[in-house]
């Protein structure tokens, strides 16, 4: 059997309990370290990763009351919170044994024990401290990258009206619990806003979970989601949390909802009504504490009046509906990003780029941008690569303004025409999926079966 990459620490005044519980441990687990003097113990939490501590309850003769035990377990969890103690002692006792526990210990075995018993005791140990280092590691992630957003001067930015007034509707609607629905175009800054929402509300000490419902694969929903226990599948090793137990107490952010085939919109819109899931291969119910913030780039109202978005769904989470407009619709505000990226770019590069030409600059105010914030920050970052100058020039910009030839000429071949008006319906409707499939007397599941068959 393969060894287990965990290292246990067995402190006691025994020798010969060191001994034996070293050699019913070693096969089991990569290293064992063993102390006959428990003043030892910090010199060991601090040179090593200790994943769990075997700990004897007494080590003066004569004292039998576990209360040295107890002593030098609130020691290692002040010291080391993620790493698992197991007591042990040849005295059983009930009422000390919950002591222990009350006191952060996760078991207590009796001596002499059985090998397979102390086996299992500590590989669940093992288990439990790695749980709690990852989730310290989340947590520290997720807290630097709150930190690390709030740095950034001006992360929301726009001086137009219509940017004026979505920034108006967060400051409203953040420090309450209400579920929000963004829409949006593709890169109109979905994520950032439901980010800010999350760090202007009474949840921003807690998670943000970001969950990209497009790119999630659908035999994935549930266990994703929900979690699930072990043995639930082939390879569910363990019991493993889903991302609405992760956002406990924070918000947990659905990125392309409208993407979400509608069985399992079904199973979504019980989880929201009724703020319980259940983790996949388990019975019981577990309550969840999360503020829901949902986004899209679909016309979802559309897609309720073709049936392929429950309305229910729709009314659970835009109880606020904030809409961001495209960059074409706020070309003012162009030149605002522009800047703004080639400040962060200029650092990320080191270079000391100081502007851009008067032609540039009319170039970025009459391009259309319909890839929107995200087009932006690309085709600065490319200027900012590929020019020697201090000022970025309009044949630096390089904006993606060619045209798909959708004239049909004598072509008469069935499957070029066939992907020839397919663009051109795409073009007219700006990437519009919903309308485009109108246009063309198709449905939205037949359009997206035709556009993956022409590679589009």
């Amino acid at each position: 059997m393969r060894k287990k990459e965990a290292t246990i620490l067995i402190v006691d005044d025994d020798d010969d309990i060191l001994f034996s519980a070293r050699i019913s441990l070693k096969k089991y687990f990569t290293e064992i370290i063993t102390s006959n003097n428990p003043k030892k113990i910090g010199n060991h939490l601090n040179s090593s990763v200790i994943d769990v501590v075997l700990l004897d309850m007494n080590y003066r003769v004569g004292f039998e009351d576990g209360k040295e035990g107890l002593y030098w377990l609130k020691y290692i969890k002040e010291l080391s919170p993620e790493t698992t103690v197991i007591l042990m002692t040849a005295f059983g006792s009930v009422n000390l044994a919950v002591d222990a526990i009350k006191q952060g210990a996760s078991d207590f075995i009796l001596k002499p024990w059985n090998t397979e018993k102390l086996y299992g005791v500590v590989n669940v140990g093992v288990e439990l401290a790695r749980s709690k280092r990852k989730t310290v590691q989340l947590e520290t992630v997720q807290n630097q990258d709150n930190l690390d957003f709030h740095k950034k001067a001006g992360h929301i930015i726009g001086n137009s009206e219509a940017m004026q007034s979505a920034i108006r509707l967060v400051k409203k609607v953040a420090p309450t619990d209400a579920n929000i629905l963004i829409l949006g175009e593709n890169g109109t800054g979905k994520y950032v806003f439901a980010k800010e929402i999350h760090l202007e509300s009474d949840r921003k000490n807690a998670p943000f979970i970001h969950v990209d419902l497009g790119a999630l694969n659908e035999n994935l929903f549930e266990s994703e989601l929900f979690g699930y226990v072990k043995g639930a599948f082939t390879d569910a090793h363990k019991d493993t949390i889903g991302r609405f137990e992760l956002a406990k107490g924070g918000t947990i952010f659905l990125d392309e909802i409208g993407n979400l085939p509608l069985h399992l919109q079904s199973k979504l819109l019980t989880v929201i009504q009724n703020r319980k899931i259940t983790r996949l291969g388990e019975g019981k119910e577990r309550e969840i504490d999360v503020r829901i913030i949902c986004a899209t780039n679909a016309p979802i109202h559309e897609m309720v009046d073709e049936q392929t978005f429950r309305q229910d769904l729709l009314f659970r989470i835009n109880t606020i509906e904030l809409n961001l407009p495209p960059l074409r619709e706020r070309q003012d505000d162009t030149l605002l990003l522009a800047n703004y990226f080639l400040k962060k770019l200029n650092n990320k590069y080191r270079k000391s780029i100081e502007g851009f030409s008067n032609e540039a600059i009319n170039g970025l105010k009459n391009y259309s941008w319909p890839g929107n914030i995200r087009e932006v920050e690309h085709i600065v970052e490319r200027a900012v690569i590929i020019t020697d100058d201090t000022i970025i020039q309009i044949h630096d910009l390089h904006f993606s303004g060619k045209k798909i030839d959708t004239s049909l000429g004598d072509n008469l071949n069935l499957e070029e025409t066939e992907k020839l008006l397919i663009q051109k319906a795409l073009q007219k409707h700006q990437g519009n999926i919903s309308r485009a499939a109108k246009d063309l007397g198709l449905t939205r599941a037949a359009l997206y079966r035709r556009l993956e068959k022409h590679e589009l």
